[in-house]
C-alpha cells in the first residue's frame, strides 16, 4: 500500500514537470543521441522537483527510441565526456598534497566521483527509473562486445546498482501455485538450467509437498523476480536430475526427508549480471527450511558442468593416449550412454578428468574454469561428489557428457572453505572426489612410463 502511494505521487510530480516542459519546450519528438544528451546536461544542471523528475522521465523514454547505432553513441559520449569535473579534481588533488586531512579526502572522493554517476541517480528518480536502468545496463552489456571503451561506464553503472539491490533491500518470497500468473509465466520464461515445458511441468516443480521454489524480489521491480531457486526434498542426496523431474514419480513424505537439494538457480534480470544475489539466495533459504523442517540436516545441490566439453576439446594440457582418444570419439555417437560396455569404459577417463578439471585446471587468470563452480565455491560450498551420467538431455551430454556434480552446504564449514578459497585458492572438495584426482595422477604417470 505504501508503495503503490508513493509511486502514484511520484508518477503526479512527474506528469506535472512534464506538462511544464511542454510549455516550455520544443514540440519536436525526433530522437538523436546528441540532443537526449543536450537533456542529461540540463538535467545535471539542477532542476526543481517536478521538472527534474520529469526530465529524468523524458530522458528514459526518449532512450527506448533510439536505435541500437543511437545506444552506442549515447553510451559512448557517457564515457567520453562524463567523466570527473577535472579542474575540480585537480584542485582537490594539489590540496590533499598540500596539508592532508579528512576533509581533503572527503573533498577529493567527491571530486573524482564521474557526472555521470550523479546522471544514473537523477534518471533512478522517474516513475519506473530502476527498471529502465537495469535494461539500459543489458542494452550496455550487449554493446560492450567489441567497445572496451564502454567499460569505465559500465563500472559506474554496476557501482550504483550493487548499492541499489544490496541484500538489505532484498525480499525473499516462497513461489507456489498461488502465485499471481504474471510471476509463474516469468518462473518458465528464465528457467535457465532444466527447461520448464508447460504449466504442467510448472506445477511439478512448486506445487507438491516435498517442492519448494524461492525468489528475491525488490520493492522497485515488485512484479519480477530477480533470482529464483528450485529445491527438492528427498531422503537422501540424489544422483541424477531425471528421477527428480519425472512426471510420475512418487513425492517423498516430508517426515522422511532428510535432504534439500538446489537443483536450479537462474537470474533473470541480464543487466544485474555481475552482481551477485545467488549466495544470499541459498543461505536465506537454508535458514527458512531450517525452520520449517527442523529434521532437514544436508543441503546440497545437484549442478551442471557446463564448461567440461569445451574445456575436454580445446586444453593443450589434458594429455590422452591414442586408445583414450579414439575412447572419447564414441561421445559423438548418438545415444552412447545406452551401450553399458562403452559407459564404463568412458566412465574410468572422464571422471578422474572431470576431477582434473575442478581441483586443478585453471583459466589464464588462474580461475576456476567452470561458471557453476566458481558461483558455488566461493560461496563455501564443497565439492562433494562427481554425479556420472547424472543429465542425459541432450544439453547435459553435448556440455558435459552427462555429468553433474554435487556441492554440499556444511554451515560449520561454509565461511572457513570461502575464506581458503579467497584466499589461497583453495578448493574444499570431498575424499571421494580427491580420490579420483589420485586417480588421474596414476594415469598420467602410466603414460609417461610407457
Amino acid at each position: 500500500m505504501a508503495n503503490a502511494f508513493f509511486s502514484d505521487l511520484l508518477s503526479t510530480i512527474s506528469e506535472r514537470g512534464r506538462t511544464l516542459l511542454r510549455r516550455g519546450g520544443s514540440s519536436d519528438t525526433k530522437e538523436d543521441a546528441s540532443e537526449l544528451l543536450e537533456l542529461c546536461e540540463a538535467l545535471l544542471s539542477g532542476r526543481g522537483e517536478a521538472t527534474g523528475t520529469a526530465m529524468a522521465r523524458e530522458v528514459l523514454d526518449r532512450y527506448h527510441d533510439l536505435d541500437t547505432a543511437g545506444r552506442l553513441s549515447f553510451f559512448a559520449a557517457l564515457a567520453r565526456d562524463y567523466g570527473p569535473d577535472r579542474e575540480r579534481l585537480s584542485r582537490a588533488i594539489e590540496s590533499w598534497r598540500a596539508q592532508p586531512s579528512d576533509a581533503d579526502a572527503s573533498d577529493l572522493h567527491f571530486a573524482s566521483e564521474p557526472r555521470r554517476q550523479e546522471l544514473v541517480r537523477r534518471l533512478n528518480r522517474a516513475p519506473g527509473g530502476t527498471s529502465d536502468l537495469v535494461a539500459m545496463r543489458a542494452d550496455l552489456l550487449s554493446l560492450m562486445k567489441g567497445n572496451k571503451d564502454l567499460a569505465a561506464l559500465d563500472r559506474d553503472v554496476v557501482h550504483l546498482l550493487s548499492s541499489w539491490f544490496n541484500r538489505g533491500f532484498l525480499v525473499l518470497r516462497r513461489i507456489d501455485w498461488s502465485t499471481p500468473a504474471n510471476i509463474l509465466e516469468q518462473i518458465i520464461r528464465y528457467e535457465a538450467v532444466h527447461e520448464i515445458h508447460d504449466w504442467n511441468d510448472l506445477r511439478r516443480r512448486i506445487d507438491p509437498i516435498d517442492r519448494r521454489c524461492y525468489a528475491f524480489f525488490h520493492p522497485q521491480l515488485t512484479d519480477e523476480p530477480l533470482i529464483f531457486v528450485e529445491v527438492a526434498l528427498t531422503e537422501t542426496i540424489p544422483t541424477a536430475i531425471a528421477p527428480l523431474l519425472a512426471a510420475e514419480r512418487q513425492p517423498v513424505a516430508i517426515d522422511r526427508a532428510r535432504t534439500a537439494v538446489f537443483y536450479s538457480i537462474s537470474n533473470t534480470q541480464k543487466g544485474l549480471g555481475g552482481i551477485s544475489f545467488g549466495s544470499f539466495l541459498i543461505k536465506q533459504v537454508v535458514e527458512e527450511l531450517r525452520r520449517e523442517l527442523p529434521k532437514l540436516d544436508t543441503f546440497v545441490t545437484l549442478s551442471p558442468v557446463p564448461g567440461f566439453m569445451q574445456w575436454l576439446k580445446e586444453a593443450d594440457d589434458v594429455p590422452l593416449s591414442d586408445d583414450e582418444r579414439t575412447l572419447l570419439e564414441k561421445l559423438n555417437q548418438p545415444g552412447w550412454f545406452e551401450n553399458a560396455e562403452t559407459t564404463t569404459q568412458l566412465r574410468a577417463v572422464l571422471e578422474p578428468l572431470a576431477a582434473h578439471y575442478f581441483l586443478k585446471a585453471r583459466t589464464s587468470k588462474g580461475r576456476l574454469i567452470d561458471s557453476v563452480a566458481r558461483f558455488h565455491i566461493g560461496n563455501g560450498a564443497r565439492l562433494e561428489r562427481i554425479d556420472w551420467l547424472g543429465d542425459l538431455s541432450p544439453k547435459g551430454v553435448r556440455e558435459s557428457a552427462g555429468i553433474m556434480v554435487n556441492y554440499l552446504y556444511r554451515l560449520d564449514d561454509i565461511e572457513k572453505n570461502h575464506e581458503a578459497y579467497a584466499n589461497q585458492g583453495e578448493i574444499a572438495a570431498s575424499s571421494a572426489v580427491k580420490k579420483l584426482l589420485k586417480t588421474e595422477g596414476r594415469r598420467l604417470l602410466d603414460m609417461r612410463l610407457s
